[in-house]
């Protein structure tokens, strides 16, 4: 199985640098059912080029709207999701000067105090990552066909993301 997984990894990572263009650093995406490391995304985005990356860390939290929370299960097709995320990535790289942005998202269980996601982005000047990194964050809960199921004493329920309720947004414009 990890076999396969590590077959798909680099399959994906493969079409990412066949779509990333002559000279323009590979986006990284990856969907696992493993625990996610932060320094793996982390060293995915360094570039002795940025100045900066930032980083958004989605964990499962012990306690939603008074209820406590047992864990967080995750479900998706692998294929699409991997899709709509390097879509992302390249509406990310259309509106900021970004280096590099690797996103990872868990599948399966995911017990309370671990990650769920992780969003990695350098740029040369933060404003640019800290924004980029925002944006990204926002349209994968809206718009990466990943679903999440809560489970908490008394109960479990699917669970939708506000966003989901929206259209896409297109990326801000500079102030």
């Amino acid at each position: 199985m990890a076999e396969a997984e590590s077959d798909r990894q680099r399959a994906i990572q493969s079409e990412a640098d066949s779509h990333s263009g002559a000279g323009m650093p590979a986006d990284h995406v990856e969907i696992s059912a493993d625990p996610l490391s932060l320094d793996a995304v982390v060293a995915r985005c360094h570039d002795d080029g940025a100045g900066a990356i930032v980083t958004f860390v989605g964990i499962t939290r012990n306690v939603f709207e008074g209820k406590k929370v047992l864990k967080l299960e995750y479900e998706c097709y692998v294929p699409m999701a991997e899709r709509k995320l390097l879509e992302l990535c390249g509406l990310v790289r259309g509106r900021w000067d970004i280096t590099k942005i690797a996103i990872a998202h868990r599948t399966g269980t995911v017990p309370v105090g671990e990650s769920s996601v992780i969003i990695a982005v350098s740029s040369v000047h933060r404003k640019e990552a800290l924004e980029a990194t925002h944006y990204a964050i926002d349209e994968l809960k809206a718009t990466v066909p990943i679903w999440k199921k809560e489970f908490f004493e008394g109960g479990d329920v699917w669970k939708e993301n506000a966003e989901q309720r929206r259209e896409p947004l297109p990326p801000p414009s500079s102030l």
